[in-house]
């Protein structure tokens, strides 16, 4: 029966923001001020590193790739959101909606992994500090993050590839961008497939991940508790605080999405849950990693200065 009502959709329908009218000012205003945030920092970033030669060191190396990795993902997303805010005709061509969710996908899942890469390069920092260099030089750092994006590929394109093709006459997508769970509630054909491999690929991408940044930060917090100076100790936890609490948000709100039975889930929560990991981390991030960060306001410091 479903089988016979399948049809080829070529283009979908994008609800995004359409259910509040009242609220299209307020989101288009907080979307803008978001993305323009994630440019500015994110960019800012990327070329301090650039242009500092002190800042070529392994922790930036992360942090120019998870600058990069948000730019990226919110460019992927919050201008087409911007745009169909006011649209009258919020369409996407099927093709385009799958490279849309394919990219969002892969840059997803390689900032899950090069979160917990670095979580991994600060506690070799803190704990095994004479053996850091030894330890991540540049070979291995390259390694890691190339590992990261091979692996984020590869679970993406077996996601994708094992996508329904037909849908049952529905085009009506209740998200504001491409998203694989919003799309497989439009599928004829049995998802149960899918769904375990989506749950599969969140244990390997979202919880094995999150677990060994939480047991990294255990671990750092462990050795700071043996630095004997009081300010010392409080400046560390406020920097892990901070770290963590931007690694929670991220993690905790995609396993709320991806790690739950798909009957719980109610796609007008999940697509303003997906808001905190696919706009409000991507904006955080370079503030809390890198802004706060003394060496970073010294680069800047030299470039104001050079242009004085």
């Amino acid at each position: 029966m479903a089988t016979d009502n399948a049809t080829a959709v070529f283009e979908f329908l994008l609800i995004g923001i359409s259910n509040y009218p009242k609220w299209k000012v307020t989101f288009f205003t907080l979307v803008l001020i978001t993305y323009l945030s994630t440019l500015f920092g994110n960019g800012l970033i990327i070329f301090l590193i650039y242009i500092d030669p002190h800042l070529h060191t392994p922790m930036y190396f992360f942090l120019t790739n998870l600058s990069f990795l948000d730019l990226c993902y919110g460019t992927n997303s919050m201008p087409q959101a911007l745009v169909h805010c006011f649209s009258t005709h919020p369409y996407l061509s099927y093709r385009r909606c799958l490279t849309q969710m394919s990219v969002s996908l892969v840059l997803a899942t390689a900032e899950c992994l090069l979160l917990a890469v670095m979580a991994y390069d600060r506690m070799i920092a803190i704990s095994n500090p004479l053996r850091y260099s030894m330890i991540m030089n540049g070979p291995v750092c390259v390694w890691l993050v190339a590992t990261s994006w091979g692996a984020s590929l590869v679970l993406t394109a077996m996601l994708i590839i094992s996508l329904p093709l037909h849908f049952c006459g529905a085009n009506v997508i209740n998200h504001f961008v491409c998203e694989i769970l919003s799309l497989l509630e439009l599928a004829c054909s049995d998802t149960s497939l899918n769904e375990l491999m989506i749950l599969t690929t969140g244990i390997f991408t979202l919880l094995l991940p999150f677990g060994f940044v939480l047991l990294s930060y255990i671990r750092i917090a462990t050795t700071v508790l043996r630095i004997r100076s009081v300010r010392g100790r409080l400046k560390a936890f406020s920097t892990c605080g901070s770290h963590l609490t931007v690694v929670i948000i991220f993690y905790g709100a995609a396993i709320s999405m991806y790690m739950k039975p798909q009957s719980k889930s109610s796609p007008d929560q999940n697509k303003f849950i997906s808001v905190l990991y696919g706009a409000l981390t991507p904006m955080l991030n370079p503030l809390i990693y890198s802004l706060r960060n003394k060496d970073v306001k010294g680069a800047m410091r030299k470039i104001m200065a050079k242009r004085t």
